[in-house]
């Protein structure tokens, strides 16, 4: 249990270097931010570390952080972080990964869960997520 108590915040610890790191760089243009007729965009989700409890394709573990400034950092256990971007368009989530747009249902956003669906080619990938801090 110590071990991945340690493992978890080892990649915590890479994941807020690369928040900061890239955060600091450059100044960024404003969030995008909902417009009046995009009421159903949550933004619980934003700017907290999520954690992979189950998914179809991705590993459990990976951690994911969907930046306020549209940038969204990816790093699973073993592997170095990698950066993609997300936007929130008339209540429709994007994520941009490798240069290559997954349109992504929201199924739940709450502030202990995130399920999404992500139709990548192929099968869509669905992907639970919890607030990394909980361990869960």
């Amino acid at each position: 249990m110590q071990l991945l108590s340690r493992t978890l915040r080892y990649h915590l610890c890479g994941v807020v270097l690369a928040c900061l790191a890239t955060n600091c760089s450059e100044p960024k243009p404003p969030p995008e931010r909902a417009t009046e007729h995009d009421t159903s965009a949550p933004s619980g989700f934003v700017d907290q570390v999520w954690k992979v409890s189950e998914s179809t394709s991705v590993a459990p573990g990976t951690l994911y952080v969907f930046q306020s400034d549209g940038k969204l950092l990816v790093t699973s256990p073993g592997s170095a972080p990698a950066a993609g971007s997300w936007k929130m368009e008339n209540g429709a989530l994007t994520m941009i990964e490798e240069g290559l747009s997954y349109p992504t249902d929201i199924l739940e956003s709450g502030p202990n869960v995130l399920r999404l669906r992500s139709h990548n080619p192929g099968e869509p990938v669905e992907i639970t997520l919890v607030p990394a801090a909980t361990g869960g």
